[in-house]
């Protein structure tokens, strides 16, 4: 059996989430419907990671096992055909038997946006959050500074996917602002659900001045979900950049 590597991007408007669900579309599930009829019998894929519904991927990498011998340059082509719009698989490579989308992953980055304008965009609907009132992005990189560093981050994720340790490295956590938009760039070496869109809301609280940016570390000691910023909508977040050791990107 071949493992065969997939890098694909997707918009999540339409899907609930990556992972296969019992009574909802998800991008996982697509895909491998669109695999199936390329290779002639059923398949599984793991991915990078479990992105919620409405959550997008400007890159993301999956993977799958094969008796196919078709050769990886002819498999994108071939199941873009078998795929809706929304979804694109942009390379495939043949990868180690060990290689696992999920577990090979060094690192990820998610970045989310604001569009921070007194009136809306309709072309950024569920690409972007919608927030008319001004927020000041030196205030925020100041609260998204805490961020960074070794800490258990229980106070900023939501009861879900248990793991085993909520303790994580976020390496940078960056706001940057070009005009209207706003984007929060945050890469770690892995993430909880909802951490990043709670961070993002915390980092916004303090620009409200409903928090100060220096309380953030004892709310990260703290462990209370409660005393942190709320879970922005998920239509902002993407998943924008990954780190492997094989070429698969």
């Amino acid at each position: 059996m071949r493992n065969i590597a997939l890098k694909l991007m997707y918009v999540g408007t339409a899907y609930h989430g990556w992972q296969v669900q019992k009574n909802a579309v998800s991008v996982a599930e697509t895909l491998e419907k669109a695999l199936e009829t390329v290779v002639c019998h059923p398949v599984k894929c793991t991915g990078a990671g479990r992105t919620d519904a409405g959550v997008h991927a400007e890159t993301y990498i999956a993977n799958f096992r094969t008796s196919s011998t078709i050769p990886c340059d002819r498999i994108p082509l071939a199941v873009n055909t078998r795929l809706p719009d929304d979804i694109v698989v942009v390379k495939a490579t043949e990868v180690p038997d060990s290689f696992n989308a999920i577990g090979s992953c060094r690192q990820k980055e998610y970045t989310y946006r604001i569009y921070n304008s007194r009136l809306g965009n309709a072309f950024l609907v569920d690409r972007a959050w919608f927030y008319p009132k001004h927020l000041d992005e030196t205030v925020m990189q100041r609260a998204a500074d805490q961020f960074v560093g070794t800490h258990d981050f229980r106070a900023v994720r939501s009861v879900g996917t248990e793991t085993r340790t909520t303790v994580r490295t976020v390496y940078y956590f960056d706001i940057t602002r070009s005009g209207h938009m706003i984007e929060c760039r945050v890469s770690a070496n892995g993430f909880l659900y909802n951490m990043v869109r709670a961070m993002v809301g915390t980092v916004v609280y303090a620009a409200e001045g409903k928090l100060a940016p220096e309380d953030i570390p004892d709310i990260l000691r703290s462990g209370n979900r409660t005393l942190a910023g709320p879970t922005v909508p998920p239509g902002g977040l993407y998943m924008t950049k990954l780190w492997y050791d094989e070429d698969v990107l």
